[in-house]
């Protein structure tokens, strides 16, 4: 996994060069949201249980199929297997919101999840919008802890990298 840091110094000793004002604002920018990062992320661990919780129970009285007779949700098992991946995309999320890159997401989400998926017959739009959910009631836990508001866009960025990727793609 990499962190803004190391994608920053790699993608610059790629290209041979030396870091440049681009560069070096990146890297302030990260430093400077550094805190907030650690206390969504610490405010993410300590209420995991809860707004995984709270987002089934949001994606199920939308979506109240799922859960019927031939529903993806339909038996305890498959129920369990979703809420086990609302977890998954929740830990994963809040390891980009620290590392303040979304590469992670990629290497160990979005790129088995097709064949997953697709072997699963696990339907997408449920997903998205379950990712959504996660994402929304994140950010009013946050909003509630004192969080500025200018970094919630903190929070958005893996949230909205899953939700753009597994739009884009034919899972």
């Amino acid at each position: 996994m990499q962190d803004a840091i190391s994608n920053i110094v790699n993608r610059y000793d790629l290209a041979g060069k030396y870091f440049d004002n681009e560069a070096l604002n990146e890297l302030q920018v990260y430093f400077t949201t550094g805190l907030d990062r650690v206390r969504i992320s610490e405010i993410i661990n300590g209420q995991a249980s809860n707004i995984i919780k709270e987002t089934s129970a949001q994606l199920y009285e939308e979506q109240p199929e799922l859960l019927r007779p031939g529903g993806n949700s339909y038996t305890t098992r498959r129920y369990a297997a979703c809420l086990r991946d609302i977890e998954y995309y929740l830990r994963y999320c809040s390891y980009a919101i620290v590392a303040g890159n979304t590469n992670i997401l990629d290497e160990r989400v979005l790129d088995g999840l097709r064949e997953t998926y697709n072997s699963l017959e696990v339907p997408i739009g449920p997903t998205i919008r379950s990712i959504q959910i996660l994402q929304d009631i994140i950010i009013e836990t946050v909003t509630i802890n004192n969080i500025e508001s200018q970094q919630l866009e903190i929070i958005d960025e893996p949230f909205q990298h899953l939700i753009v990727s597994l739009s884009e793609k034919n899972i």
